[in-house]
């Protein structure tokens, strides 16, 4: 079953078509695209494209992204144009987690909780928080969120497709 669905993706011609261009735009945008990047990548190393290249434009795309959000929520004008405005549930709980666990913690670890940390770079726009640390733990979380998945993507999702019937 799963190496069904593994074979589905790498045999996506979205995925084949677009490539990296594709990745990049994906990363940069995961707040707003259903398709989360750990598809796209794992397509993308499984059909042979070299992981230090998929490393590198994921983690581009998804620190601009969230520089780009960062901004949305700095300039709450554009989230009116945009009507990107945060649902009030995910905002609340993004602010509480925050004032519990220090800004820097949940920026660090938001691209790993979905709709919560989709949110977290808006909110901390919002907020004003400091533009300096806010791109320290938003790189860091990033960058380890991405080595994570180009590791697993490329060294552990090809031997359960060996081990897999």
């Amino acid at each position: 079953m799963l190496a069904q669905a593994i074979d589905a993706i790498v045999h996506n011609t979205f995925f084949i078509k677009y490539g990296l261009i594709g990745l990049f735009f994906n990363g940069m945008f995961s707040s707003f695209i259903p398709i989360p990047t750990e598809v796209t990548t794992s397509a993308l190393l499984l059909g042979g494209i070299d992981p230090v290249h998929v490393f590198l434009v994921l983690n581009i795309g998804s620190i601009v992204g969230g520089f780009i959000a960062y901004y949305i929520g700095y300039n709450a004008k554009l989230l009116k144009k945009l009507r990107k405005a945060p649902e009030k549930k995910y905002e609340r709980k993004s602010v509480s987690m925050m004032n519990r666990y220090g800004w820097a913690v949940v920026i660090f670890f938001s691209p790993w909780m979905p709709i919560i940390g989709d949110v977290a770079s808006i909110i901390a726009g919002t907020q004003r928080y400091n533009i300096k640390r806010y791109t320290i733990a938003m790189i860091a979380g990033k960058t380890i969120k991405a080595v994570a998945i180009v590791f697993l993507s490329s060294w552990v999702l090809p031997s359960l497709i060996h081990i897999l019937p």
